[in-house]
Protein backbone atom coordinates (compact mmCIF):
# COMPACT_ATOMS: atom_id res chain seq x y z
CA UNK A 1 0.00 0.00 0.00
CA UNK A 2 1.48 3.30 -1.29
CA UNK A 3 1.92 6.07 1.55
CA UNK A 4 -0.77 8.65 2.10
CA UNK A 5 1.63 11.51 1.31
CA UNK A 6 2.57 9.81 -2.75
CA UNK A 7 -0.92 11.79 -3.33
CA UNK A 8 0.65 15.12 -3.12
CA UNK A 9 4.05 14.07 -4.77
CA UNK A 10 5.18 16.99 -6.80
CA UNK A 11 3.78 16.59 -9.95
CA UNK A 12 6.79 15.49 -13.03
CA UNK A 13 9.59 14.61 -9.73
CA UNK A 14 10.59 10.67 -9.91
CA UNK A 15 9.48 9.36 -6.27
CA UNK A 16 13.60 8.43 -6.55
CA UNK A 17 16.28 9.76 -8.04
CA UNK A 18 19.22 8.42 -9.92
CA UNK A 19 22.42 9.91 -8.52
CA UNK A 20 25.85 10.71 -10.25
CA UNK A 21 28.22 7.97 -8.97
CA UNK A 22 30.73 11.01 -8.64
CA UNK A 23 32.02 12.94 -6.05
CA UNK A 24 30.72 16.19 -5.47
CA UNK A 25 33.60 18.07 -7.53
CA UNK A 26 32.38 16.11 -10.32
CA UNK A 27 29.18 18.44 -10.49
CA UNK A 28 31.09 21.74 -10.50
CA UNK A 29 33.25 20.50 -13.19
CA UNK A 30 30.25 19.10 -15.50
CA UNK A 31 28.75 22.47 -14.92
CA UNK A 32 31.86 24.59 -15.79
CA UNK A 33 32.23 22.52 -18.94
CA UNK A 34 28.52 23.06 -19.50
CA UNK A 35 28.17 26.98 -19.08
CA UNK A 36 31.63 28.37 -18.76
CA UNK A 37 30.79 31.93 -19.17
CA UNK A 38 27.58 31.74 -17.15
CA UNK A 39 27.94 33.32 -13.99
CA UNK A 40 28.21 31.39 -11.15
CA UNK A 41 28.04 33.63 -8.22
CA UNK A 42 27.18 37.57 -7.94
CA UNK A 43 29.15 39.34 -4.83
CA UNK A 44 28.24 42.84 -4.33
CA UNK A 45 27.56 43.68 -7.83
CA UNK A 46 30.89 41.67 -9.15
CA UNK A 47 30.39 38.13 -11.34
CA UNK A 48 32.29 35.45 -11.08
CA UNK A 49 32.08 33.01 -14.03
CA UNK A 50 31.92 29.09 -13.89
CA UNK A 51 34.87 29.16 -15.67
CA UNK A 52 36.66 31.17 -13.00
CA UNK A 53 35.31 29.93 -10.35
CA UNK A 54 36.31 26.39 -11.10
CA UNK A 55 39.98 27.81 -12.04
CA UNK A 56 40.73 29.24 -8.43
CA UNK A 57 39.24 25.88 -6.78
CA UNK A 58 41.44 23.94 -9.23
CA UNK A 59 44.38 26.70 -7.69
CA UNK A 60 43.82 26.52 -4.56
CA UNK A 61 43.67 22.42 -4.37
CA UNK A 62 46.93 22.27 -5.90
CA UNK A 63 48.30 24.71 -3.08
CA UNK A 64 46.57 22.32 -0.53
CA UNK A 65 47.90 19.16 -1.96
CA UNK A 66 51.22 20.41 -2.97
CA UNK A 67 52.73 23.33 -0.39
CA UNK A 68 50.43 22.49 2.69
CA UNK A 69 50.81 18.42 2.72
CA UNK A 70 46.82 17.54 2.40
CA UNK A 71 46.05 14.34 1.20
CA UNK A 72 43.11 11.86 0.79
CA UNK A 73 40.32 12.25 3.66
CA UNK A 74 42.29 14.70 5.40
CA UNK A 75 40.07 16.84 7.26
CA UNK A 76 40.44 20.50 6.33
CA UNK A 77 38.88 23.46 8.66
CA UNK A 78 36.62 25.98 6.93
CA UNK A 79 36.17 28.74 9.12
CA UNK A 80 35.14 31.90 6.84
CA UNK A 81 31.42 33.99 6.67
CA UNK A 82 29.34 33.99 3.33
CA UNK A 83 31.84 34.58 0.06
CA UNK A 84 32.61 33.40 -3.23
CA UNK A 85 35.94 32.59 -1.05
CA UNK A 86 33.96 30.14 1.02
CA UNK A 87 33.03 28.12 -1.99
CA UNK A 88 35.85 27.95 -3.90
CA UNK A 89 37.50 27.06 -0.67
CA UNK A 90 34.72 24.08 -0.21
CA UNK A 91 35.08 22.60 -4.00
CA UNK A 92 38.75 23.22 -3.32
CA UNK A 93 39.16 21.07 -0.37
CA UNK A 94 36.95 18.22 -2.40
CA UNK A 95 38.97 18.67 -5.17
CA UNK A 96 41.96 17.78 -2.92
CA UNK A 97 40.22 14.10 -1.98
CA UNK A 98 39.90 16.00 1.59
CA UNK A 99 36.80 16.68 3.58
CA UNK A 100 35.32 19.54 4.69
CA UNK A 101 35.10 20.77 8.40
CA UNK A 102 32.63 23.97 8.19
CA UNK A 103 32.47 25.77 11.59
CA UNK A 104 30.57 28.89 12.58
CA UNK A 105 32.38 31.77 11.71
CA UNK A 106 31.27 33.32 15.39
CA UNK A 107 33.02 31.09 16.86
CA UNK A 108 35.64 32.08 19.34
CA UNK A 109 39.55 30.79 20.07
CA UNK A 110 38.60 28.24 22.56
CA UNK A 111 35.36 27.41 21.00
CA UNK A 112 37.58 26.62 17.90
CA UNK A 113 39.83 24.22 19.58
CA UNK A 114 36.89 21.57 20.16
CA UNK A 115 36.95 21.60 16.05
CA UNK A 116 40.68 21.72 15.36
CA UNK A 117 41.56 18.57 17.73
CA UNK A 118 38.62 16.69 17.36
CA UNK A 119 38.32 16.70 13.67
CA UNK A 120 42.86 15.84 13.70
CA UNK A 121 42.87 19.00 10.97
CA UNK A 122 46.07 20.77 10.27
CA UNK A 123 45.30 23.31 7.82
CA UNK A 124 42.42 26.13 8.19
CA UNK A 125 41.14 28.36 5.42
CA UNK A 126 39.72 31.58 7.11
CA UNK A 127 38.70 35.26 6.34
CA UNK A 128 41.06 37.51 7.12
CA UNK A 129 39.00 39.24 10.22
CA UNK A 130 38.73 35.96 11.70
CA UNK A 131 42.35 35.15 11.65
CA UNK A 132 42.89 36.38 15.47
CA UNK A 133 40.80 33.72 16.73
CA UNK A 134 42.63 30.93 14.48
CA UNK A 135 46.00 32.58 15.30
CA UNK A 136 46.69 31.05 19.06
CA UNK A 137 45.37 27.67 18.29
CA UNK A 138 48.26 27.47 14.88
CA UNK A 139 51.08 29.49 17.22
CA UNK A 140 50.16 26.58 19.55
CA UNK A 141 50.17 23.87 17.09
CA UNK A 142 53.73 25.17 15.30
CA UNK A 143 55.27 25.13 18.89
CA UNK A 144 54.11 21.62 19.79
CA UNK A 145 54.78 20.34 15.87
CA UNK A 146 50.65 18.56 16.21
CA UNK A 147 47.77 20.43 15.70
CA UNK A 148 47.17 23.41 13.59
CA UNK A 149 50.42 23.97 11.09
CA UNK A 150 48.58 25.81 8.03
CA UNK A 151 46.03 28.65 7.50
CA UNK A 152 45.28 30.35 4.39
CA UNK A 153 43.84 33.94 4.72
CA UNK A 154 41.86 35.49 2.75
CA UNK A 155 39.78 39.39 2.10
CA UNK A 156 36.35 39.45 0.58
CA UNK A 157 37.50 42.25 -0.58
CA UNK A 158 39.40 40.08 -3.48
CA UNK A 159 35.72 39.45 -5.54
CA UNK A 160 33.89 42.95 -4.56
CA UNK A 161 36.31 44.65 -7.55
CA UNK A 162 33.29 46.46 -9.30
CA UNK A 163 32.12 49.26 -8.97
CA UNK A 164 28.39 49.07 -6.94
CA UNK A 165 25.35 51.33 -5.24
CA UNK A 166 24.40 48.47 -2.66
CA UNK A 167 25.33 48.91 0.31
CA UNK A 168 28.82 46.73 1.03
CA UNK A 169 29.19 45.37 4.60
CA UNK A 170 32.32 46.78 5.85
CA UNK A 171 34.07 43.05 6.40
CA UNK A 172 33.07 42.93 2.73
CA UNK A 173 35.01 46.30 1.51
CA UNK A 174 38.05 45.72 4.08
CA UNK A 175 41.45 45.43 1.96
CA UNK A 176 43.95 42.59 1.61
CA UNK A 177 46.01 42.98 4.75
CA UNK A 178 49.66 42.48 4.61
CA UNK A 179 50.63 38.68 6.10
CA UNK A 180 53.86 37.86 6.63
CA UNK A 181 53.61 35.10 9.82
CA UNK A 182 54.89 31.35 10.40
CA UNK A 183 52.33 29.05 8.85
CA UNK A 184 49.94 32.08 7.24
CA UNK A 185 49.68 32.42 3.46
CA UNK A 186 47.19 35.02 1.73
CA UNK A 187 44.90 33.54 -0.60
CA UNK A 188 46.00 35.48 -3.67
CA UNK A 189 49.71 34.25 -2.93
CA UNK A 190 48.16 30.54 -2.84
CA UNK A 191 46.29 30.78 -5.92
CA UNK A 192 49.04 33.19 -7.65
CA UNK A 193 51.35 29.64 -7.74
CA UNK A 194 49.24 28.32 -10.55
CA UNK A 195 49.62 24.79 -9.24
CA UNK A 196 48.45 21.67 -10.75
CA UNK A 197 46.38 19.12 -8.24
CA UNK A 198 46.52 15.99 -8.81
CA UNK A 199 44.20 13.29 -10.15
CA UNK A 200 40.84 13.35 -8.39
CA UNK A 201 40.56 10.30 -6.62
CA UNK A 202 37.77 10.57 -4.77
CA UNK A 203 34.45 9.13 -5.37
CA UNK A 204 30.85 9.27 -4.20
CA UNK A 205 31.57 6.59 -0.81
CA UNK A 206 34.99 9.23 0.46
CA UNK A 207 34.46 11.55 3.03
CA UNK A 208 33.00 14.88 1.69
CA UNK A 209 31.91 17.12 4.70
CA UNK A 210 31.54 17.31 8.46
CA UNK A 211 29.24 19.33 9.60
CA UNK A 212 28.86 19.16 13.58
CA UNK A 213 26.03 19.20 15.71
CA UNK A 214 25.62 18.75 19.47
CA UNK A 215 23.93 17.26 22.23
CA UNK A 216 23.66 16.84 26.31
CA UNK A 217 27.39 16.15 26.17
CA UNK A 218 28.22 19.79 25.87
CA UNK A 219 30.54 18.61 23.23
CA UNK A 220 29.86 19.74 19.67
CA UNK A 221 30.01 15.93 17.68
CA UNK A 222 31.01 15.35 13.76
CA UNK A 223 28.41 14.17 11.03
CA UNK A 224 30.16 12.33 8.98
CA UNK A 225 28.91 12.42 4.93
CA UNK A 226 30.21 11.04 2.33
CA UNK A 227 30.14 12.62 -1.45
CA UNK A 228 27.00 9.97 -1.57
CA UNK A 229 25.25 11.87 1.02
CA UNK A 230 25.33 14.97 0.01
CA UNK A 231 24.64 14.03 -3.54
CA UNK A 232 21.14 12.82 -2.54
CA UNK A 233 19.70 16.27 -0.92
CA UNK A 234 21.97 18.02 -3.66
CA UNK A 235 19.86 16.66 -6.61
CA UNK A 236 16.43 15.68 -5.15
CA UNK A 237 16.76 18.86 -2.77
CA UNK A 238 17.03 21.18 -6.11
CA UNK A 239 14.64 18.98 -7.92
CA UNK A 240 11.90 19.30 -5.23
CA UNK A 241 11.83 23.53 -6.18
CA UNK A 242 11.91 22.61 -9.89
CA UNK A 243 15.83 24.41 -9.96
CA UNK A 244 16.89 25.13 -13.54
CA UNK A 245 20.03 26.39 -15.07
CA UNK A 246 18.24 29.49 -15.59
CA UNK A 247 17.51 30.13 -11.90
CA UNK A 248 18.85 32.92 -10.10
CA UNK A 249 18.92 32.02 -6.25
CA UNK A 250 19.34 34.56 -3.44
CA UNK A 251 22.10 33.36 -0.94
CA UNK A 252 21.57 34.92 2.35
CA UNK A 253 21.82 31.57 4.68
CA UNK A 254 24.84 30.75 6.27
CA UNK A 255 27.10 28.58 4.15
CA UNK A 256 28.72 26.64 7.06
CA UNK A 257 24.68 25.59 7.90
CA UNK A 258 23.63 22.73 5.82
CA UNK A 259 20.34 24.03 4.70
CA UNK A 260 22.37 27.46 2.91
CA UNK A 261 25.51 24.75 1.96
CA UNK A 262 23.20 23.18 -0.40
CA UNK A 263 20.20 24.89 -1.03
CA UNK A 264 22.16 28.26 -1.75
CA UNK A 265 25.45 26.39 -3.02
CA UNK A 266 25.56 22.92 -4.18
CA UNK A 267 21.86 22.51 -5.34
CA UNK A 268 22.38 25.61 -8.02
CA UNK A 269 26.13 24.60 -9.21
CA UNK A 270 24.84 21.18 -9.79
CA UNK A 271 21.93 22.52 -11.77
CA UNK A 272 24.05 25.38 -13.35
CA UNK A 273 22.22 28.30 -11.79
CA UNK A 274 23.02 31.50 -10.40
CA UNK A 275 23.76 32.56 -6.84
CA UNK A 276 23.54 35.92 -5.81
CA UNK A 277 25.53 36.00 -2.45
CA UNK A 278 25.01 38.21 0.41
CA UNK A 279 28.25 37.83 3.03
CA UNK A 280 25.68 39.99 5.82
CA UNK A 281 21.96 39.94 6.23
CA UNK A 282 20.13 43.03 5.24
CA UNK A 283 17.05 43.59 4.34
CA UNK A 284 16.92 46.73 2.18
CA UNK A 285 20.07 45.50 0.08
CA UNK A 286 17.98 42.34 -0.01
CA UNK A 287 15.38 43.49 -1.85
CA UNK A 288 17.59 45.62 -4.10
CA UNK A 289 19.14 42.18 -5.38
CA UNK A 290 15.84 40.31 -5.86
CA UNK A 291 14.91 43.44 -8.10
CA UNK A 292 17.78 43.84 -9.86
CA UNK A 293 18.68 40.36 -10.34
CA UNK A 294 15.24 39.16 -10.94
CA UNK A 295 15.71 36.54 -8.32
CA UNK A 296 13.76 33.57 -8.11
CA UNK A 297 14.56 31.72 -5.35
CA UNK A 298 15.41 32.21 -1.73
CA UNK A 299 15.96 29.93 1.17
CA UNK A 300 16.12 31.23 4.75
CA UNK A 301 14.59 30.74 8.02
CA UNK A 302 11.92 32.23 9.40
CA UNK A 303 13.42 35.06 11.32
CA UNK A 304 14.98 35.90 8.07
CA UNK A 305 11.45 36.36 6.49
CA UNK A 306 10.24 37.95 8.79
CA UNK A 307 12.30 41.04 9.13
CA UNK A 308 12.39 40.87 5.45
CA UNK A 309 8.61 41.31 5.18
CA UNK A 310 8.40 43.93 8.29
CA UNK A 311 10.58 46.47 6.30
CA UNK A 312 8.49 49.35 6.23
CA UNK A 313 10.53 49.77 2.56
CA UNK A 314 9.25 46.63 0.91
CA UNK A 315 7.38 48.08 -1.22
CA UNK A 316 9.56 50.17 -2.69
CA UNK A 317 11.31 46.86 -4.21
CA UNK A 318 10.10 44.81 -7.41
CA UNK A 319 10.00 41.60 -6.07
CA UNK A 320 7.56 40.05 -8.34
CA UNK A 321 10.15 37.81 -10.04
CA UNK A 322 10.02 35.75 -7.14
CA UNK A 323 8.58 31.99 -7.59
CA UNK A 324 9.95 30.25 -4.65
CA UNK A 325 10.40 31.17 -0.70
CA UNK A 326 11.00 28.71 2.08
CA UNK A 327 13.30 27.46 4.66
CA UNK A 328 13.20 25.41 8.22
CA UNK A 329 14.77 26.00 11.45
CA UNK A 330 11.70 27.83 13.39
CA UNK A 331 8.15 27.60 12.29
CA UNK A 332 6.45 30.36 9.96
CA UNK A 333 4.23 32.71 12.11
CA UNK A 334 0.72 32.26 10.33
CA UNK A 335 0.85 36.01 10.17
CA UNK A 336 3.59 36.47 8.56
CA UNK A 337 3.36 33.91 5.56
CA UNK A 338 -0.39 35.24 5.26
CA UNK A 339 1.48 38.46 4.63
CA UNK A 340 4.19 36.94 2.35
CA UNK A 341 1.27 35.50 0.10
CA UNK A 342 -0.99 38.87 -0.14
CA UNK A 343 1.90 40.48 -1.31
CA UNK A 344 3.46 38.25 -3.89
CA UNK A 345 1.02 35.39 -4.29
CA UNK A 346 3.43 32.91 -2.77
CA UNK A 347 3.07 30.17 -0.44
CA UNK A 348 6.04 29.97 2.30
CA UNK A 349 7.74 26.62 1.81
CA UNK A 350 8.59 24.62 5.37
CA UNK A 351 11.11 21.98 5.26
CA UNK A 352 13.12 20.03 7.68
CA UNK A 353 16.34 18.34 7.88
CA UNK A 354 19.25 17.87 10.69
CA UNK A 355 23.13 18.34 10.31
CA UNK A 356 22.98 14.62 10.63
CA UNK A 357 20.48 14.42 7.10
CA UNK A 358 22.59 17.18 5.43
CA UNK A 359 19.68 19.33 5.14
CA UNK A 360 16.19 17.57 4.05
CA UNK A 361 14.17 14.33 5.01
CA UNK A 362 11.18 16.48 4.42
CA UNK A 363 9.85 19.39 2.70
CA UNK A 364 6.12 20.57 1.41
CA UNK A 365 5.23 20.15 -1.75
CA UNK A 366 4.90 23.33 -3.63
CA UNK A 367 1.28 22.96 -5.18
CA UNK A 368 -0.02 21.75 -1.72
CA UNK A 369 1.96 23.06 1.58
CA UNK A 370 0.85 23.13 5.07
CA UNK A 371 1.55 26.16 7.41
CA UNK A 372 3.51 25.07 10.41
CA UNK A 373 4.01 21.65 9.01
CA UNK A 374 7.54 19.84 8.57
CA UNK A 375 6.34 18.96 5.43
CA UNK A 376 6.33 14.98 3.40
CA UNK A 377 9.24 12.85 3.23
CA UNK A 378 11.49 13.29 0.16
CA UNK A 379 12.67 11.42 -2.78
CA UNK A 380 13.57 7.66 -1.10
CA UNK A 381 13.27 8.84 2.12
CA UNK A 382 10.83 6.94 4.90
CA UNK A 383 9.60 8.59 8.09
CA UNK A 384 7.78 6.61 11.00
CA UNK A 385 6.68 7.94 14.33
CA UNK A 386 7.43 5.78 17.41
CA UNK A 387 7.15 5.51 20.78
CA UNK A 388 11.14 6.89 22.13
CA UNK A 389 10.38 3.89 25.07
CA UNK A 390 9.36 1.10 23.46
CA UNK A 391 10.50 1.83 19.68
CA UNK A 392 6.76 1.00 18.69
CA UNK A 393 5.83 2.70 15.32
CA UNK A 394 2.64 4.93 16.27
CA UNK A 395 -0.46 5.91 13.74
CA UNK A 396 -1.70 9.17 12.80
CA UNK A 397 -1.49 11.60 15.34
CA UNK A 398 0.12 10.19 17.50
CA UNK A 399 2.88 12.22 19.15
CA UNK A 400 6.00 10.11 19.30
CA UNK A 401 10.21 10.15 18.34
CA UNK A 402 10.23 11.19 14.63
CA UNK A 403 12.76 8.88 12.65
CA UNK A 404 13.94 8.85 9.47
CA UNK A 405 16.20 6.67 6.78
CA UNK A 406 17.18 7.55 2.88
CA UNK A 407 19.99 8.28 0.96
CA UNK A 408 21.08 11.53 2.85
CA UNK A 409 21.19 10.14 6.52
CA UNK A 410 24.82 10.38 7.71
CA UNK A 411 27.37 7.43 8.52
CA UNK A 412 27.78 8.30 12.10
CA UNK A 413 29.78 10.84 14.23
CA UNK A 414 33.33 11.33 14.40
CA UNK A 415 34.85 9.51 16.68
CA UNK A 416 31.54 8.45 18.72
CA UNK A 417 30.86 5.02 17.99
CA UNK A 418 28.92 4.74 21.13
CA UNK A 419 26.45 7.95 20.30
CA UNK A 420 26.51 7.14 16.89
CA UNK A 421 24.97 3.26 17.57
CA UNK A 422 22.62 5.30 20.05
CA UNK A 423 21.44 7.25 17.15
CA UNK A 424 19.82 4.54 15.04
CA UNK A 425 16.85 1.65 15.48
CA UNK A 426 15.96 -1.08 13.59
CA UNK A 427 12.12 -0.87 12.81
CA UNK A 428 11.11 -4.09 10.88
CA UNK A 429 14.83 -4.81 9.64
CA UNK A 430 15.16 -1.47 8.43
CA UNK A 431 17.85 0.55 9.82
CA UNK A 432 16.27 4.86 10.89
CA UNK A 433 17.89 7.59 11.76
CA UNK A 434 16.37 8.90 15.68
CA UNK A 435 16.31 12.75 14.87
CA UNK A 436 15.53 13.60 19.01
CA UNK A 437 12.46 15.44 18.04
CA UNK A 438 8.81 14.56 18.70
CA UNK A 439 5.82 15.09 16.43
CA UNK A 440 3.43 13.05 14.71
CA UNK A 441 1.97 12.53 11.41
CA UNK A 442 -1.70 13.28 9.82
CA UNK A 443 -4.19 11.64 7.77
CA UNK A 444 -2.47 12.52 4.35
CA UNK A 445 1.22 11.83 5.38
CA UNK A 446 2.31 15.39 6.41
CA UNK A 447 4.32 15.23 9.14
CA UNK A 448 4.48 17.92 12.43
CA UNK A 449 7.04 19.09 14.67
CA UNK A 450 5.79 19.78 18.84
CA UNK A 451 8.78 19.40 20.76
CA UNK A 452 12.73 18.39 21.13
CA UNK A 453 13.14 15.31 22.56
CA UNK A 454 16.73 16.52 22.64
CA UNK A 455 17.54 19.22 24.85
CA UNK A 456 18.17 22.64 22.25
CA UNK A 457 17.71 26.42 22.31
CA UNK A 458 16.52 27.53 18.74
CA UNK A 459 17.58 31.52 18.74
CA UNK A 460 16.87 32.77 14.97
CA UNK A 461 17.36 29.46 13.67
CA UNK A 462 20.67 29.08 15.50
CA UNK A 463 21.28 25.81 17.16
CA UNK A 464 21.71 26.50 21.03
CA UNK A 465 23.05 23.08 22.93
CA UNK A 466 22.37 24.47 26.83
CA UNK A 467 25.44 22.35 28.11
CA UNK A 468 27.72 23.98 26.18
CA UNK A 469 26.92 27.08 27.42
CA UNK A 470 27.07 25.46 31.07
CA UNK A 471 30.10 24.00 30.37
CA UNK A 472 31.67 27.56 29.59
CA UNK A 473 29.74 29.37 32.31
CA UNK A 474 31.38 26.97 34.91
CA UNK A 475 34.95 28.59 34.02
CA UNK A 476 33.38 32.14 34.96
CA UNK A 477 35.22 32.15 38.56
CA UNK A 478 32.02 33.32 40.44
CA UNK A 479 29.74 30.91 39.25
CA UNK A 480 29.28 27.85 41.40
CA UNK A 481 26.57 26.39 39.82
CA UNK A 482 24.29 27.34 36.31
CA UNK A 483 21.73 25.49 34.11
CA UNK A 484 21.10 26.90 30.87
CA UNK A 485 17.19 27.02 29.45
CA UNK A 486 15.49 28.48 26.80
CA UNK A 487 12.95 31.88 27.42
CA UNK A 488 10.63 33.29 24.97
CA UNK A 489 11.96 36.49 22.89
CA UNK A 490 9.95 38.85 20.69
CA UNK A 491 12.50 38.88 18.38
CA UNK A 492 15.02 35.98 17.91
CA UNK A 493 11.57 33.42 18.99
CA UNK A 494 13.74 31.44 21.52
CA UNK A 495 16.83 32.95 23.42
CA UNK A 496 19.04 31.83 26.22
CA UNK A 497 18.60 31.96 30.16
CA UNK A 498 21.17 31.05 32.48
CA UNK A 499 20.10 30.39 35.67
CA UNK A 500 22.57 30.47 38.27
CA UNK A 501 24.11 30.14 41.91
CA UNK A 502 26.95 32.14 42.74
CA UNK A 503 29.82 31.43 44.98
CA UNK A 504 28.88 32.16 48.75
CA UNK A 505 31.85 35.11 48.49
CA UNK A 506 30.21 36.11 45.49
CA UNK A 507 27.27 36.95 46.35
CA UNK A 508 25.68 39.91 46.14
CA UNK A 509 28.77 41.59 44.62
CA UNK A 510 28.10 40.40 40.91
CA UNK A 511 25.25 41.48 39.07
CA UNK A 512 23.44 39.67 36.02
CA UNK A 513 25.38 42.23 33.30
CA UNK A 514 28.72 40.99 34.60
CA UNK A 515 27.84 37.46 33.54
CA UNK A 516 26.79 38.56 30.14
CA UNK A 517 29.34 40.78 29.24
CA UNK A 518 32.18 38.11 30.58
CA UNK A 519 29.89 35.45 28.00
CA UNK A 520 30.37 37.84 25.27
CA UNK A 521 34.40 38.08 25.71
CA UNK A 522 34.17 34.05 25.74
CA UNK A 523 31.63 32.80 23.45
CA UNK A 524 30.02 32.90 19.68
CA UNK A 525 26.98 35.94 20.42
CA UNK A 526 24.13 33.53 19.52
CA UNK A 527 25.03 31.63 22.52
CA UNK A 528 25.25 34.07 25.05
CA UNK A 529 23.03 34.31 27.62
CA UNK A 530 20.28 37.10 27.09
CA UNK A 531 18.86 36.55 30.63
CA UNK A 532 20.68 35.72 34.01
CA UNK A 533 18.61 34.88 37.21
CA UNK A 534 20.50 33.93 40.04
CA UNK A 535 19.20 31.27 42.51
CA UNK A 536 20.44 29.65 45.98
CA UNK A 537 19.91 26.21 44.89
CA UNK A 538 19.33 24.01 41.64
CA UNK A 539 16.23 21.56 41.60
CA UNK A 540 18.19 18.30 41.44
CA UNK A 541 17.46 14.38 41.21
CA UNK A 542 18.26 11.90 43.34
CA UNK A 543 21.04 11.44 42.15
CA UNK A 544 22.43 14.50 41.97
CA UNK A 545 21.68 15.38 38.18
CA UNK A 546 20.27 19.06 37.82
CA UNK A 547 16.24 19.01 36.85
CA UNK A 548 16.75 21.32 33.74
CA UNK A 549 13.74 20.09 32.73
CA UNK A 550 11.76 21.16 35.53
CA UNK A 551 13.14 24.60 35.41
CA UNK A 552 12.81 24.41 31.47
CA UNK A 553 8.86 24.16 32.73
CA UNK A 554 8.66 26.28 34.90
CA UNK A 555 10.19 29.10 32.75
CA UNK A 556 7.09 27.96 30.21
CA UNK A 557 4.22 28.48 32.91
CA UNK A 558 5.79 32.07 33.70
CA UNK A 559 6.06 32.51 29.77
CA UNK A 560 2.33 30.99 29.25
CA UNK A 561 0.90 33.02 32.45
Amino acid sequence: MEPDHFRFWPAGLPREMALPDTSLYGNLEATAARFPDKTAVFYYGTPLTYRQFKRDVDALAGFLQRRAGVKRSDRVLLFMQNSPQFMIAFYAILRADAMVVPVNPMNLTEELRHYVADSDAVVAITGQELLGQVRPLLEEGLRLGEGLQHVVVAAYSDYQTQPTDLKVPEVVAAARQSLREPGVTAWQDALAEKLEPAVHQAGPDDLCVMPYTSGTTGKPKGCIHTHRTVMSTTVAGGAWVDMQPETVILGSMPLFHVTGMQCSMNQPIYFGGTIVLMTRWDRDTAGELIQHHKIEGWTNIATMAIDFLSNPNLGNYDISSMKHIGGGGAAMPEAVAQRLHDLTGLTYIEGYGLSETIAPTHINPPQRAKKQCLGIPICATESLVIDPDTLAVLGIRETGEIVSRGPQIFLGYWKKPEATAASFVDIGGKSFFRTGDLGYRDEDGYFFIVDRLKRMINASGYKVWPAEVEAMLYHHADVREACVIGTQDPRRGETVKAVVVLKETSRGKVAPEDIIAWSREKMAAYKVPRVIEFVDTLPKSATGKVQWRLLQETENKKIST
